[in-house]
């Protein structure tokens, strides 16, 4: 265990690079199993690690059946349904579809799934660009706590938490090392 920068937490290391590269490619091995059109899909990450989970994905995918796959941005500032309440103005970010959507499949892409609110924004913003013929999601870990009916079709690791802790998804070039961190309180066990 590594202790907070702060003292006020301990932060538990969950995946490593390496773990995070097996999820990924176990992922891409799901989407080419259950999506026997490829050419229809398009990977639609969230920012801002949702992109380059994406595009590992899709990258992953490449590799393994010589296809390309488009990846987009889906920002989901503005969709959220707790834009009014909070303090601070949301950071919005411009949404890269590839289109038309009609008879493709969107695969929503984000690093954490926690409420479920987050993916439900992501669905009415990918609505304003079209209607897709399906839209799957994907997440590298599903910590619970759903406030709303919404699961992941692809997790890459499920990771029980409290309601107090907090995880901590480090991954791509604006990040110093690849990795997944559970982030305790201190005193918690």
């Amino acid at each position: 265990m590594k202790k907070g920068r702060q003292n006020s937490s301990i932060d538990v290391l969950i995946m490593d690079a390496e773990a995070i590269r097996r999820a990924l490619r176990r992922i891409a091995h799901e989407i080419i199993e259950r999506n026997p059109r490829l050419p229809e899909i398009a990977l639609a990450g969230i920012p801002s690690r949702g992109v380059e989970i994406a595009r590992r994905i899709a990258d992953l995918i490449r590799a393994i059946e010589k296809i390309d796959i488009e990846t987009g941005i889906i920002d989901v500032a503005m969709h959220r349904d707790d834009v009014g309440t909070r303090t601070e103005l949301p950071v919005v970010r411009a949404s890269k579809l590839p289109v038309p959507l009609e008879e493709r499949t969107v695969i929503v892409v984000d690093d954490v799934l926690y409420t479920g609110r987050t993916v439900r924004a992501a669905m009415d913003a990918i609505n304003s660009f079209g209607r897709p013929a399906r839209i799957q999601f994907a997440a590298l870990i599903d910590r619970g706590h759903r406030e709303l009916p919404i699961r992941a079709d692809y997790v890459g690791k499920n990771l029980p938490t409290a309601a107090n802790e907090k995880v901590r998804v480090r991954i791509g070039s604006a990040d110093e090392v690849d990795g997944v961190w559970l982030i305790k309180p201190k005193g918690a066990g």
